[in-house]
């Protein structure tokens, strides 16, 4: 008889968070706990409080959103490549990225400071594409971050919704980001 694959507690926790808190941004510590599959006693013991939970899944998020990325997009061939890459890796992190919205991360000023890096170097990216022609100049890079951003969580929601695999999502995502994006303008 096999045994069952026991998850740390830790990363129960940190998932069971990421996946109430993006339900209800309002949930209790003990709602966690209960969807962790642990008591709050076992919550406290890798955590001081709530705001000690946000820093770690916002730190979180970043990181491994980071990682992804960076991974995703080594060896494109060019800016679009890549952009089409990093869409594909990141919709299954679709629960990361969309915490990362929430009021409650929003609030920790270390977060803000690598969003906003991350987001120079993704406006970087989207230059050097716009470059390739994947869109016209005359749409605002603005609108292109956003697109591409709410395409990834719209993708994930399928994903999580059971509406489509990953990968339907994802390249469903991926086209109409480029149909669209390629008549916009102001």
């Amino acid at each position: 008889m096999l045994n069952p694959v026991r998850v740390p507690t830790y990363d129960a926790l940190v998932e069971a968070a990421f996946r109430v808190l993006n339900k209800n941004p309002a949930a209790s510590l003990a709602e966690i706990a209960i969807a962790a599959g642990v008591g709050r006693a076992t919550f406290h013991r890798h955590f001081s409080g709530r705001e000690d939970l946000i820093r770690v899944l916002a730190f979180q998020a970043v990181d491994e959103l980071q990682e992804v990325a960076d991974e995703a997009a080594r060896g494109a061939w060019s800016y679009t490549d890549a952009l089409h890459k990093i869409l594909i890796a990141i919709v299954p992190l679709g629960e990361r990225q969309w915490f990362l919205t929430q009021d409650a991360a929003q609030n920790v000023p270390e977060i803000q400071a690598a969003l906003q890096k991350q987001n120079a170097e993704f406006r970087t990216v989207l230059e050097q594409a716009q470059k390739e022609g994947l869109f016209p100049a005359t749409c605002p890079l603005e609108w292109v971050m956003q697109s591409y951003d709410l395409l990834i969580y719209g993708a994930w929601l399928m994903v999580r919704d059971g509406h489509a695999t990953p990968s339907q999502a994802a390249n469903l995502a991926w086209k109409t980001f480029t149909t669209g994006i390629k008549k916009a303008k102001l």
